[in-house]
C-alpha cells in the first residue's frame, strides 16, 4: 500500500491510496465519515429565551456549530468512569448569555454569534466565530448552559468531523495519434476541460479532474480515445469541518479500521478454536 499527497491545507487533504481494491477504500471513507468521534453540543440547558426562535429550535442549531476537538484529553460518553453523567473527563459545558439592550442605527437587531458562547475549556471552542445563531430584537436575552461531548457521526451527523470525504478511480486516456483526425470534437464535449489541442496535436492536462463520463469517447468517431481506470488505485479528497485537521482523521480512521481488523481476527481464531466468542454468545 502506498500514499502520496497531493493537496494539503487547513481544511483539505487530497491524495493517493495505491493498491487496495474498493471494498477497502470504501471502509475507509466510511470509518472517517462514521466512525472518528468530535465533539458537538448534545444537551442545552434554556435558562431565559425571549427570541423569536424556539427553545428547541435554537438548540438545534447550537447542536449543528462544529467545535474543535481534544481526542487526547477526552473519552465517549460510554467509555468515562462516570457512566455519560457530563462529568469534565467526557463533557465539556459552554454558556451563552446575550441581551439586546440597545439597538444601533446598522440594523433594528443583534445578531448572536457562535463567538458569544464562552467554553470552560480554551481547547473546545466553535471553530468559526461567525457562524450566526439567534437575532435579538430589542429587550429580547438568551441565556444557556449547553453540554458538549464526543460522539460518532454514525449516530447522528453533527458528529461527522468531514463535509465531504469521497474517492474516485485513477482515469487513464489512451490516445491514439495516428487514428486522431484533430478535429477538437472531444475538446469540446468534455466538461472538465482535461483535453486541449495543440499544433503538435492532442495534449491531456489536469488528468485527476477527469470524472470517467467518457464523452469524449463517444464523441470521438474515429476511435482515437479510450478512457479507463485503474481498479488499484484511488485518489481521496477529504474536507474537514473545522473539528479535527484532515490529516487527524486520516490517522485516527486508520487506527479505527486496524482495530476493527484485530477484533474480527479474534473472532475468527476463536471459531476456529470451536469456542464460541462473545457475539454468539450475546445471541
Amino acid at each position: 500500500m502506498n500514499v502520496q499527497i497531493l493537496e494539503k491545507t487547513q481544511d483539505m487533504l487530497r491524495f493517493i491510496l495505491e493498491d487496495v481494491d474498493a471494498s477497502f477504500a470504501n471502509a475507509f471513507r466510511r470509518v472517517m465519515i462514521a466512525e472518528v468521534p468530535t465533539f458537538a453540543i448534545e444537551d442545552v440547558i434554556i435558562i431565559e429565551n425571549t427570541s423569536a426562535l424556539y427553545d428547541e429550535l435554537l438548540a438545534h442549531r447550537l447542536g449543528l456549530i462544529p467545535l474543535k476537538t481534544d481526542l487526547e484529553s477526552f473519552v465517549l460518553p460510554q467509555d468515562c468512569g462516570c457512566g455519560g453523567t457530563n462529568c469534565p473527563r467526557c463533557s465539556v459545558t459552554l454558556t451563552l448569555v446575550k441581551e439586546a439592550k440597545e439597538i444601533d442605527n446598522q440594523g433594528d437587531s443583534v445578531i448572536v454569534y457562535s463567538g458569544d458562547l464562552v467554553s470552560q475549556d480554551p481547547e473546545v471552542v466553535p471553530v468559526n466565530d461567525l457562524i450566526p445563531i439567534v437575532k435579538l430584537a430589542k429587550g429580547q436575552r438568551t441565556e444557556l448552559e449547553a453540554i458538549a461531548q464526543l460522539g460518532k457521526g454514525k449516530v447522528h451527523a453533527k458528529w461527522q468531523p468531514v463535509a465531504t470525504c469521497s474517492y474516485k478511480y485513477i482515469p487513464i486516456i489512451d490516445l491514439k495519434k495516428q487514428e486522431c483526425t484533430e478535429c477538437g470534437d472531444c475538446v469540446e464535449s468534455c466538461p472538465k476541460s482535461i483535453l486541449r489541442l495543440e499544433e503538435g496535436g492532442l495534449i491531456i492536462q489536469n488528468m485527476l479532474d477527469c470524472i470517467l463520463c467518457k464523452l469524449c469517447e463517444d464523441t470521438c468517431d474515429f476511435n482515437a480515445i479510450k478512457v479507463r481506470w485503474d481498479n488499484r488505485i484511488f485518489a481521496f479528497s477529504v474536507e474537514s469541518t473545522g473539528a479535527l485537521s484532515p490529516e487527524k482523521i486520516v490517522k485516527k480512521a486508520v487506527e479505527i479500521l486496524q482495530g476493527k481488523a484485530e477484533a474480527f481476527k479474534e473472532e475468527i481464531e476463536l471459531i476456529q478454536e470451536g469456542e464460541k466468542s462473545e457475539i454468539y454468545r450475546s445471541n
